[in-house]
């Protein structure tokens, strides 16, 4: 059934961040937008008219995350991140049954929708329980299943499993294309040149997204960067840039590999608050914008951040940058939201999503004002309200959810499933995997 939204407030998502007052988005039988504008321009409409309070803009999309890790919350979370991987995670990840990661990010995709993260980049083992949790809570992922060198591992094996996935469902699939399949390479370092080469020709083959850590820490690629000069020179020189691709984190980048990552139009998904908790480093944001480069906003997993709140993303890619740069205009609030939104989608290639336009599926965000941060009301300039919300208010007041026109999230809990339940569930999980 086609609908009209109304809301006195409508962010698109549009290059200049723009704010319309008094505005209608009008969503079509299939879920896509067909109509975003002020209510005084907008046609005949006579469909399901829903009026809303406060904010009404497009489903943020968290451009990297390993969502099932809610598990594993709070494990190990003062270490770094080598010693943290090799010491906690994979040896507790071995423990985990396929329905384990059902469960998990079940929680994660609840979490996220109830922020009003539409969309999220995972990269994760289980693929199959990890689409059919999303499908059942009604959310939109696009999934990377992992393709790794570790012991009781044949990355061999794992890569012809995705191509024959992909070969036989398609690149996206559910419905309103909720789910899109690809590739996820771990890294340089937890991948030979052989294989990544290997995952980079039938990403390329089938025209597939590929997630991949880069960068992320000093001390993780030292024998790459000592036998290619850097990763992203390394990964050029296998033709893992030749089609999309998404380099997560991509914090340590020489000047040379910026150029690389404009030059070839690959994606960044820029994870501050994991970034920051792990003393990883701070990403070149301000050199990465200048270059052109697309940059999304990631949370990073659950046990790496340690929530997956993508609002405080925004917060902290802005509040870094600005230190880092010792200059508090180089990140604007009107840069991150778009950051969080188009930038998220440009950065993974998929311009169906992101932005509030006719043509792009229909995943929204309601925000209401009932909440300190808007006690000045909405009777404010564009930019104080667009701070207010970016700077003060965060996820707090999502209030409704809706992917693909459907609503998912209803009085800020999710419609579809229950979510005390799965919160039991993983605290019986989680009980186990610490015995």
């Amino acid at each position: 059934m086609s609908r009209r939204f109304h809301a006195p407030v409508v962010l698109p998502a549009d290059p200049s961040c723009s704010l319309l007052r008094d505005a209608v988005v009008d969503v079509d039988d299939e879920g896509r937008i067909s109509f975003v504008g002020p209510a005084s321009s907008a046609p005949e409409f006579a469909g399901e008219e829903t009026r809303l309070t406060g904010i009404l803009l497009p489903g943020l999309v968290n451009s990297h995350a390993h969502s099932p890790m809610t598990l594993l919350r709070g494990m190990g979370g003062d270490l770094p991140l080598l010693r943290w991987l090799r010491e906690i995670i994979w040896p507790t990840e071995a423990k985990l049954k396929p329905t384990d990661v059902r469960t998990g990010m079940l929680l994660g995709s609840v979490e996220m929708l109830r922020h009003g993260v539409t969309t999220s980049a995972e990269m994760y083992f289980e693929g199959e329980q990890l689409v059919d949790a999303v499908l059942t809570t009604g959310g939109r992922v696009l999934v990377a299943p992992p393709v790794i060198e570790l012991p009781g591992l044949d990355w061999r094996a794992t890569l012809a499993a995705i191509d024959r996935w992909i070969d036989a469902d398609g690149l996206r699939f559910g419905p309103g294309e909720r789910i899109e399949l690809g590739y996820g390479p771990h890294s340089a370092y937890m991948l030979n040149p052989d294989g990544l080469r290997a995952t980079a020709e039938s990403a390329a083959a089938r025209g597939a997204l590929v997630q991949i850590h880069v960068a992320e820490a000093a001390a993780e690629d030292l024998e790459q960067r000592k036998e290619f000069g850097s990763v992203p020179q390394l990964l050029d020189s296998l033709g893992m840039f030749n089609g999309r691709t998404l380099a997560a984190h991509s914090i340590h980048l020489s000047d040379e590999d910026i150029a690389i990552f404009a030059a070839r139009g690959v994606g960044m998904a820029h994870c501050p608050g994991s970034n920051a908790k792990l003393a990883s480093g701070i990403a070149r944001i301000k050199d990465l914008r200048a270059a052109g480069v697309a940059i999304g906003l990631g949370t990073d997993g659950p046990a790496s951040n340690d929530d997956i709140d993508l609002w405080e993303e925004l917060q902290l890619t802005a509040m870094l940058a600005r230190l880092a740069n010792d200059d508090s205009t180089v990140v604007t609030a009107k840069d991150v939201f778009l950051m969080a939104t188009r930038g998220g989608a440009e950065a993974l290639g998929r311009h169906d999503l992101g932005v509030l336009e006719p043509g792009r599926w229909a995943d929204l965000a309601h925000v209401d004002l009932d909440d300190p941060a808007f006690a000045a009301g909405l009777d404010v300039p564009d930019e104080q309200l667009l701070a207010n919300l970016v700077w003060a208010a965060g996820s707090r007041r999502v209030r409704d959810v809706w992917v693909a026109g459907e609503q998912v999230v209803a009085d800020a809990e999710p419609t579809r499933v229950d979510r005390r339940e799965i919160q039991a569930s993983v605290a019986d999980t989680a009980a186990r995997l610490r015995a």
